[in-house]
């Protein structure tokens, strides 16, 4: 989220550095400061002090060229941190950023083993000069700055890394409670390859960093390189829903019959055939249902001598016959987490999201579009995403002989409804999953991007 610019701030910003810059420049300089800073030209020189003249100039400047101003200042000229810090902030906050609160900021600073980072300790040092005061004097040269916040990271933290925790480097920082915009560059800094040289320490902070932020609904995400190595970019997961769900319909052998046995309280039963249906109607945590949730949920409510792999099979015999594509993405998904499937959020196979007691031809043009998706994982931060595997049935008619651009519409228009109620939906060609092993390296690259997990080597 971005909020909204103050401009009277950041004017009062830029006249305070403006209030220190003059005496870097003589009266003849400043109508070229003025060029390279955006500003309005300079007044002529009557002889008004040469702040007078900067503060005349940015008195003329509009509203709308301040950022502009702001970023130049911070591009071309020499300031205090303080300055540099507090410009940063006013410029920042305006822009898209994600929220990162203070338990979170906390539960990872808590976890944050800083082994990888202390083996480039100069690299370090410079990213936290980068974004918190260590009490160095940047005009000052001469001597060594003993005394200051950089010493006591040099001492405390390099020298002899058990002398402070991880969390209480941040506190001494102040990132617990910087602003988020600023808290949130310097955890990309952390996972850049400026600090990091080594791709392995990179993807191994990042999924570290990513089991932390993603219960808020934000991610480290690849994007781009740079010299060879991978750049990471926090970003903001779909918007999610504020509403956590209540009754999960699964894995279907065919239509619900379903009956409300309180609908003041939205108690549902299943009427007839209810071994044929899974019904899961425990409550979904901040961090999503996990695999884990699931198989205790089936241990808990059914005898079964293996548990993981009668949950699997049931799940498994709902997918249709004449869909390879879902039966591969499913066995693939499995597969390349096998080892870490309790801590990777379930897969639910053909799962109601809508439903109604008539049928598409009773309702006719009041009918719902996509009744039952193909999947739906439920992720941290109220994440929900729908995956769909599109076969011929989505856009063709009469055994896949014809076009039928009216199926293709309403397809597209299920999909905008799911979208505008807050769920994320991906589709798969079928031609892309027809066969599993060209599959495999879709799927993963898929999955690993959306969990922000990498799969088990061993896959």
């Amino acid at each position: 989220m971005a909020e909204q610019m103050d401009s009277t701030r950041l004017r009062s910003l830029v006249d305070g550095v403006l209030a220190t810059l003059y005496q870097s420049y003589r009266h003849q300089d400043l109508p070229e400061l003025c060029e390279r800073l955006g500003l309005p030209p300079v007044p002529p020189n009557d002889g008004t002090s040469k702040h007078d003249r900067l503060k005349a100039s940015l008195h003329a400047c509009p509203d709308e060229w301040l950022v502009r101003v702001v970023q130049a200042l911070l591009d071309t000229e020499r300031m205090s941190f303080g300055q540099t810090r507090d410009l940063q902030d006013a410029i920042w906050i305006g822009r898209p950023h994600v929220e990162i609160p203070g338990r979170t900021r906390r539960e990872l600073a808590r976890d944050f083993d800083l082994v990888c980072h202390l083996g480039y300790p100069d690299r370090f040092l410079v990213l936290l000069g980068q974004f918190w005061d260590l009490g160095e004097n940047e005009f000052e040269v001469w001597g060594p700055h003993l005394g200051t916040l950089h010493a006591d990271i040099q001492r405390h933290v390099i020298r002899f890394q058990d002398d402070w925790t991880t969390e209480y480097l941040f506190e001494q920082l102040g990132a617990l409670d910087a602003p988020h915009p600023r808290f949130g560059r310097f955890i990309e800094g952390l996972a850049s390859p400026a600090v990091l040289p080594d791709e392995q320490a990179q993807r191994r902070f990042v999924e570290f960093a990513n089991q932390h932020l993603q219960p808020i609904g934000a991610q480290l995400r690849e994007e781009g390189e740079a010299d060879g190595y991978p750049q990471f970019h926090l970003a903001q997961l779909g918007r999610g829903t504020a509403r956590r769900p209540r009754n999960l319909i699964f894995a279907t052998l065919g239509k619900p019959d379903i009956r409300f046995t309180s609908a003041l309280d939205n108690d549902i039963e299943i009427a007839e055939q209810e071994d044929k249906i899974l019904v899961y109607d425990r409550p979904v945590g901040k961090g999503g249902l996990l695999w884990s949730d699931l198989l205790s949920w089936w241990q808990e409510t059914r005898d079964a001598d293996d548990a993981a792999l009668a949950l699997y099979d049931r799940m498994k015999a709902s997918l249709p016959d004449r869909s390879e594509g879902q039966k591969n993405l499913f066995w693939l998904y499995h597969h390349i987490y096998k080892r870490q499937l309790s801590d990777v959020p379930a897969l639910l196979p053909e799962i109601w999201v809508h439903w109604d007691p008539k049928s598409i031809r009773q309702r006719r043009e009041r009918a719902l579009q996509n009744l039952r998706m193909d999947f739906l994982m439920l992720l941290p931060g109220n994440r929900r995403v729908v995956l769909e595997v599109d076969g011929m049935q989505h856009y063709t008619r009469d055994e896949g002989t014809k076009p039928d651009s009216a199926k293709y519409a309403a397809t597209m228009a299920g999909d905008r409804d799911l979208k505008f109620r807050g769920y994320e939906v991906f589709r798969f060609g079928r031609d892309e999953l027809r066969d599993r092993d060209r599959a495999r390296p879709v799927v993963a690259d898929f999955f690993s991007s959306l969990l922000g997990r990498s799969p088990d080597p061993s896959s």
